[in-house]
């Protein structure tokens, strides 16, 4: 299993009088620890809001990719109905090339829905938009002249994009949520999928995954390019009590606050514990609970082949980031993948 972190960029960690200046320089420090120490992927979201420092991701990882030799570089995600194909592919495609080859990419709808409107797409073509750019993307990936037509773009009639990727074929994944038709789309292209679970419990995806499987097979894919990645909530501390001391205050004053605007009830102690525990979807404890949880994870969902925490987001400290992506590369990664 690939173990890795994502991150939303975010400015409201820790002190709450942090600059922008401060939160990139410090984002930066992470990922380049991050290698130094062993994880395998470090996934950028993509976000166009106050409190998130991403909305320009492939820039960032491009900067990560200057200070870092082994670690693969994606999005987390690339929110590609918004966004016109050729120039995300461009983009990542020099970043391949920064990094020698060390760029992904993960495609989705995106599940904040800013960037339509501030783009000028509208939401009633949520779906229609990503599968149509979708196709274009793959095309522009696969093909160094392209020849397409569709709906909401331009036509391309034989031309040819450049640059071109180090690696043959850039790995781009589908995040997909809970819908299945997302499922099914992944398995009949043959991609690979990233769940992003950030509620209840994992194993209630396997109905999904199987679905995803079982498109795949039915379009032609062997069971070994059907690669499953699992995104969630989660941190890493020396002690189960430390990691949730340090994570719970934050984790419920985010989601609380997120409640308010959306309409849910107040987070209670008694929820998160709920969470915490062995089926429940957050990955949070020392490394002996956390490495248990994921290869439960796994096992529950019929394999998983790659993890990502996504942490910054329960007002933890940089230094605590810092840590929890020490205790992930010496002591989660050798203890998940010595069982």
């Amino acid at each position: 299993m690939e173990i890795g972190v994502d991150s939303f960029a975010s400015a409201m960690y820790g002190s709450k009088e942090l600059s922008s200046v401060d939160a990139m320089e410090q984002l930066l420090d992470r990922i380049a620890f991050a290698d130094e120490v062993g994880l395998d992927v470090f996934g950028i979201g993509e976000h166009h809001k106050k409190e998130f420092l991403d909305s320009a991701t492939a820039v960032i990882l491009a900067a990560a990719a200057a200070r870092t030799k082994n670690i693969k570089l994606t999005s987390a995600v690339t929110v590609l109905s918004a966004a016109d194909p050729v120039r995300v592919y461009q983009s990542f495609a020099t970043l391949d090339l920064i990094s020698k080859g060390r760029a992904e990419m993960v495609v989705g709808r995106g599940s904040s829905v800013e960037a339509y409107p501030l783009f000028g797409f509208n939401l009633d073509d949520y779906d229609a938009l990503f599968r149509e750019k979708l196709d274009l993307l793959l095309k522009v990936r696969d093909n160094e002249f392209v020849t397409w037509s569709g709906k909401f773009r331009a036509p391309i009639n034989n031309r040819p994009v450049y640059p071109r990727t180090l690696q043959e074929k850039l790995p781009i994944w589908l995040g997909v949520g809970g819908t299945p038709e997302s499922f099914a789309r992944a398995g009949t292209l043959g991609l690979p999928l990233m769940v992003a679970v950030i509620g209840g419990e994992t194993h209630r995806f396997r109905p999904l995954i199987d679905l995803y499987r079982e498109a795949g097979k039915r379009a032609g894919f062997t069971p070994d390019q059907l690669t499953v990645g699992l995104h969630s909530p989660g941190y890493v501390a020396a002690t189960n009590e430390q990691a949730v001391a340090d994570y719970y205050p934050g984790y419920a004053e985010l989601w609380t606050r997120l409640g308010r605007e959306r309409g849910w009830p107040p987070v209670t102690k008694a929820q998160f514990d709920t969470l915490i525990a062995p089926k429940g979807v957050l990955v949070v404890g020392g490394p002996e609970q956390v490495a248990e949880k994921l290869l439960r994870h796994s096992e529950a969902l019929g394999g998983v082949d790659r993890f990502t925490f996504q942490m910054d987001n329960a007002g933890l400290t940089h230094a605590q980031l810092m840590s929890s992506i020490e205790l992930i590369g010496k002591k989660v990664i050798p203890l998940v993948n010595s069982r």
